[in-house]
């Protein structure tokens, strides 16, 4: 079992940077691939980033792809999300999601832990 609690998420004006983290519980975390997850008011669920369980490999979305850089370290058991050049449309509730089967899906479906999520928002 995994347990996750993200943290970072706040308020910034557009241009600006904020870095989220990932924090899990349990020996096994360094067997999940790791995901990044957003949700704004009125929309569904979307794909971010994700990275291997070693860290080696990582995947974005194309609109965050340049922006924002995934990575972890399996000796703090932590994920990260660093984002810099925020915008407006990036405003949304961050999740980070644990994936058994250790691929960098960007399906929601495909992972089988998640944390209650951070909120962001980026001000015009």
């Amino acid at each position: 079992q995994v347990q996750l609690v993200e943290s970072g998420g706040g308020l910034v004006q557009a241009g600006g940077s904020l870095r989220l983290s990932c924090a899990a519980s349990g020996r096994t975390f360094s067997d999940n691939s790791v995901g990044w997850f957003r949700q704004a008011p009125g929309k569904e669920r979307e794909f971010v980033a994700a990275i291997s369980r070693s860290g080696i490999h990582t995947n974005y979305a194309d609109s965050v792809k340049g922006r924002f850089t995934i990575s972890r370290d399996n000796a703090k058991n932590t994920v990260y999300l660093q984002m810099n050049s925020l915008k407006p449309e990036d405003t949304a509730v961050y999740y980070c999601a644990a994936a058994r089967n250790g691929y960098r899906s960007t399906n929601a479906v495909d992972y089988d832990y998640w944390g209650q999520g951070t909120q962001v928002t980026v001000s015009s």
